[in-house]
């Protein structure tokens, strides 16, 4: 990634943590698809609550299973702290969720080839109001690919180019206008010159028109 991206984007987090200050608000997010061998890989999984149902008791569920076929395995609970269970992800699954726990989500380290697979959030939420205790559930499902190399993101090369394509507009743009300003102050100081000149040949014209001294005889 370039350094103008680099700079964008450090620019784009400044005005994200800007608007989290003045106003805390939770937005579904779209966990990523895929994973780069050895790397860690976050498992995004949002579930947003209204601002009276944040004190309700928050059960969270991971399963994985390698295709849709398969019966699903647990992999990772949180009831009241997070739990890692006995597996292959034993010690590479971490809890990456926020305090209010409307994120959820988990990152597994060290990813391997047989990460690959289908992954699920489930949310369970139990709420306590005066007369009644309703639940809900929410279910997110996460396909994750392992390559060896990241691939190329088109929406960062789109981005990208429309930065410079932007840049190239802008940088013909002042051109354009410092020549237009160059002409309009050059045309400005000919009519001052022109004009300095004309009031200075009105006396010598005056001057040879004059009548001469009377002649007395």
């Amino acid at each position: 990634m370039t350094t103008q991206m680099t700079l964008l984007w450090h620019l784009l987090l400044l005005l994200i943590f800007a608007v989290r200050q003045c106003r805390l608000v939770c937005v579904d997010a779209v966990s990523d698809t895929e994973a780069v061998l050895g790397s860690r890989m976050k498992l995004t999984c949002v579930s947003c609550m209204k601002r009276e149902e944040i004190s309700a008791q928050t059960k969270v569920y991971w399963y994985y299973r390698p295709d849709r076929d398969a019966v699903r395995q647990e992999i990772y609970i949180y009831d009241g702290e997070p739990q890692a269970l006995e597996g292959k992800w034993k010690g590479r699954l971490w809890w990456n969720g926020s305090k209010d726990l409307q994120d959820v989500s988990i990152s597994i380290s060290n990813v391997t080839w047989n990460d690959s697979g289908l992954y699920e959030c489930v949310v369970l939420r139990q709420f306590s109001f005066n007369s009644y205790s309703p639940s809900i559930a929410k279910t997110v499902e996460i396909e994750l690919v392992v390559r060896e190399e990241a691939s190329e993101d088109p929406t960062a090369l789109y981005s990208e180019i429309t930065m410079y394509v932007l840049l190239v507009f802008l940088t013909f743009w002042l051109l354009v206008e410092m020549i237009y300003c160059y002409r309009k102050i050059s045309k400005s100081d000919e009519q001052a010159q022109d004009s300095a000149t004309d009031y200075l040949a009105i006396p010598s014209e005056n001057k040879e028109n004059q009548p001469g001294p009377a002649v007395t005889e």
